[in-house]
């Protein structure tokens, strides 16, 4: 008899992979499933990317490299913390990884001991939570809500710190909720930072380029908690680079010399051709980034006008990322003659089996009156979505 053990027995499904492979399995028998669970850009690589990952290959940078990544790639990666965050790492303070789920991963196993205490603010990304199991630390929970755009304050982070602190997780723009701090805000949360300094940030920046507030703003650009903050970031979400699963932090050395450390024992470098193609991401100008964020603006345009039609969804207005997040506390307790919702879990389940549209129920990212929607997807997709919601939902009573 296999034994697992006690530490996978009790690790969650991821809930976003759990929706995809629902509809996938849908699909294979024949339904027309839309998914909108997935945090993955419709658009493809860009031609001038992947042509460098094919000069890689045909210059035979296909052996091993250094743990934390070549040496030019690091370098384009430090001059583009500098153009477009103002950051200053030096190639020595950036490790790249096979993804910014491990980078995150990375950090997380190298900081925290059994019962250190991790402040996650919610909603959070799915994987936050299981990482922090993994490495023994206890989460703690700090809620928003709607009104206040699902972000926290400086306040309620001060409230949270307790002498077992050790970190704090979160992203902006975020994942779920498409929020994105302001200067202002970070700047809040970073003067409680300063106030406490054992507590080491993961400022999980992933999203960067998909941003519909104006610049982006960077935790680490207040010089009082720089050696504080870890940044996270990637080229999965801006340059449509899923596939190639390369992230990266920005860390102060004795951080990152752990976690290449760290790496070195799991898996090493990442993919050599990955890292070639992301070097020309790295160098190009955010500015041919344009027209597809117009095209996410448009998508959750479309997407807002059409839920505010539906009676008893609760909206905000996202100002990054490609998710919506609304409360669809409304519905719970009302059935359409058969099931009966109970939570945001029932109403994905109904949504998936009545309208054939896959989402994600906002309990997978701590908020049990909510879903996510994701517009990763042609406005024409979507309006056929939105259209099966509506008419799915106005069955309730």
């Amino acid at each position: 008899m296999i034994e697992l053990s006690d530490r996978i027995k009790t690790m969650e499904e991821s809930a976003t992979i759990a929706m995809s492979r629902k509809s996938r399995e849908l699909n294979e028998m024949g339904k027309d499933v839309i998914s909108l669970s997935l945090g993955e850009p419709d658009f493809n690589t860009p031609e001038f990317i992947k042509d460098a990952a094919k000069e890689g290959m045909d210059q035979n940078y296909t052996k091993y490299m250094a743990v934390p990544g070549y040496d030019d790639l690091r370098e384009s990666i430090s001059r583009k913390f500098l153009r477009d965050n103002n950051l200053n790492y030096t190639k020595d303070q950036i490790v790249v990884s096979t993804g910014a789920k491990q980078s995150i991963a990375n950090v997380v196993l190298t900081l925290i001991n059994p019962g250190d205490e991790v402040i996650i603010p919610c909603p959070y990304w799915v994987s936050y939570i299981e990482i922090v199991k993994v490495a023994g630390g206890i989460p703690v929970f700090v809620p928003s809500d709607i009104e206040n755009d699902f972000k926290i304050t400086g306040q309620q982070l001060e409230n949270a710190v307790s002498e077992k602190t050790k970190l704090m997780i979160f992203s902006t723009p975020c994942n779920p909720t498409g929020s994105v701090y302001s200067k202002k805000e970070l700047l809040n949360l970073a003067q409680v930072i300063e106030k406490n300094p054992t507590l080491m940030v993961i400022c999980d920046e992933i999203y960067e380029h998909i941003n519909f507030s104006g610049k982006h703003q960077s935790l680490a650009q207040f010089s009082n908690v720089y050696n504080q903050i870890i940044t996270v970031n990637g080229v999965s979400k801006a340059w449509a680079m899923t596939g190639w699963r390369l992230g990266y932090i920005g860390a102060p050395k004795e951080i990152a010399d752990a976690c290449t450390k760290m790496q070195g024992q799991f898996t090493s470098g990442t993919c050599s051709i990955s890292q070639r193609a992301s070097i020309a991401a790295m160098d190009a100008d955010p500015e041919i980034l344009q027209s597809m964020i117009q095209s996410f603006k448009s998508r959750r345009d479309l997407v807002l006008n059409e839920l505010s039609k539906m009676d008893g969804i609760k909206i905000n207005e996202p100002e990054g990322a490609f998710y919506v997040f609304p409360d669809v506390s409304s519905f719970f307790g009302k059935t359409d003659g058969k099931t009966t919702i109970n939570n945001a879990s029932d109403l994905c389940i109904y949504l998936l089996s009545e309208a054939l549209v896959a989402l994600v129920t906002g309990d997978a990212f701590g908020d049990p009156n909510c879903i996510r929607i994701s517009y990763a997807a042609s406005e024409e997709v979507l309006i056929d979505a939105l259209a099966r919601i509506g008419k799915a939902l106005s069955k309730l009573n």
